[in-house]
């Protein structure tokens, strides 16, 4: 039975729904097991039995992310392992993981659509300690709860934006952003307004020159879903890849592609396919032919068209 009260169960009571409450205004103080009601639901927070230090987050009772405590450049799913090397292959740190500073001309700018435990972006502050990286995350207590629990960056190394994420989106400044990573889900897929192309056209808007659209998307064996994911995002973007691991590639199980577009080539780099190939879950890139080759003839994505009304 999880506990209620305050900072997240010290001086609390038991509840009977096993359900954590933190009073409006106050903040948790570091991790503790439970259920905890959030603004779309709840969220279970899990210790990792084989890491001490290590944590577990359910939101809605779909696995969702793992926190190193003491290792922010750890990161326990191997998609988030991926889209890390994609990016690091193209703003490599200025001496390997965990360098002391950017190496590129400029602080990597980062937009995290979908924010969850913010596994992400606390690793590429690790990476990149100079970076400014903002998260998107639909449920503001959710977002308050991960403040307190994962002792984040502050802003403005690190933002954390209240808000659903393609209004957000829309709403920012051309050419601000090296990287945008779309990890936003709504049971076992991404909604579809976070998927059509209409929504890619303003990615593309908000990436600066040589930026980097990464998606994770989620699918069935039937792969219906990611061929047209990359078909959208092949319209939108010159340049793409997908990330996977060869089972998935196959359409023989349930899981995640890494999906990436740019207006710049990807696929040039040699030492991303060999990192990809050692990791724990061994995994492929397929260029942009074989992108295009994947998503032939599955429909673009678009916005639902709105009726017009005559006067």
């Amino acid at each position: 039975m999880a506990k209620r009260g305050k900072s997240g169960g010290r001086n609390s009571q038991r509840s009977a729904a096993g359900v954590i409450e933190v009073p409006k205004g106050t903040r948790p103080e570091g991790p503790v097991e439970g259920v905890y009601y959030i603004d779309t639901g709840d969220c279970e927070l899990i210790a990792d039995q084989d890491n001490s230090n290590g944590w577990l987050l359910k939101i809605n009772g779909v696995m969702s992310s793992h926190i190193d405590l003491a290792d922010p450049l750890f990161l326990d799913f191997e998609y988030m392992r991926w889209m890390a090397a994609l990016i690091e292959s193209r703003w490599p740190p200025a001496s390997g993981q965990g360098g002391p500073k950017d190496s590129g001309p400029h602080r990597l700018r980062g937009l995290h659509l979908g924010g969850g435990a913010c596994s992400l972006a606390r690793y590429f502050h690790a990476a990149y300690p100079d970076a400014r990286q903002v998260v998107v995350e639909l449920d503001g207590k959710l977002a308050e709860y991960v403040r307190g629990w994962f002792d984040l960056p502050k802003a403005p190394l690190l933002r954390i934006r209240v808000g659903e994420a393609r209004e957000v989106t829309e709403t920012l400044t051309p050419d601000t952003r090296d990287f945008i990573i779309r990890d936003v889900f709504a049971g076992a897929l991404t909604p579809r307004p976070l998927t059509t192309a209409e929504f890619n056209e303003h990615v593309r808007r908000v990436l600066a020159p040589g930026g980097l659209y990464v998606v994770n998307s989620g699918d069935a064996p039937d792969l219906k879903n990611a061929r047209e994911d990359a078909a959208t995002i092949a319209a939108a973007f010159e340049h793409t890849l997908i990330i996977a691991d060869p089972a998935m590639l196959k359409g023989r199980r349930y899981g995640n592609m890494v999906m990436a577009g740019s207006d710049t080539p990807l696929d040039g780099d040699p030492k991303l396919a060999r990192r990809l190939l050692g990791g724990a879950v061994p995994a492929h890139i397929w260029n942009d032919a074989q992108v295009r080759a994947f998503a032939a003839g599955s429909p673009v994505r678009h916005d639902p068209v709105t009726p017009s009304i005559a006067p």
